[in-house]
């Protein structure tokens, strides 16, 4: 008798820790992801970000892509490139470094920079941007190209990272 209820009690321990389990695994699943305005709030190291193909192809754009990662305790790296698909007379890639700001839920800008040249079918562009800890930031690119005035232009974005 005292082994069947012995038994019956371990059963009912191991069924507890089962179901408890399996409640914290749901929870943990369930939590939704914050995204804002495209980006996913992350806690990785660095993020890169592409232009969309119905954004692109254009009769001169062919991509554009951006990026963003940690570069110490204050600093975040920025890079964005532009490419066309061929040499083209006017080509321009805007960065912008942007922070998340939680009251407002939106991005602000924090440091932006302009890269052009003309007679050329790639251009890139890197920057160390001195931020502040304890926020999200994210990198949001415009891309340029082409012959004429109205030239070819799409945009690409980052996820944003958190700098501890």
């Amino acid at each position: 008798m005292k082994k069947r209820i012995l038994s019956i009690l371990c059963s009912m321990a191991l069924l507890c820790t089962v179901a408890t389990v399996s409640m914290v695994k749901v929870n943990a699943a369930g939590s939704e992801e914050k995204i804002v305005d495209g980006s996913l709030l992350t806690m990785e190291e660095s993020s890169t970000g592409y232009s969309q193909p119905p954004l692109t192809r254009g009769e001169y754009l062919m991509t554009g892509d951006c990026s963003i990662s940690k570069a110490g305790l204050t600093r975040v790296y920025a890079y964005a490139s532009t490419t066309a698909n061929t040499e083209v007379n006017y080509m321009a890639t805007i960065v912008y470094v942007e922070r998340y700001h939680e009251e407002e839920d939106d991005w602000g800008q924090v440091a932006w920079w302009m890269e052009e040249t003309n007679n050329d079918y790639f251009l890139s562009t890197a920057k160390s941007v001195k931020v502040d800890r304890g926020y999200y930031y994210r990198v949001r690119a415009n891309h340029i190209a082409g012959d004429q005035y109205p030239y070819d232009e799409t945009a690409s974005f980052t996820d944003g990272i958190l700098l501890p």
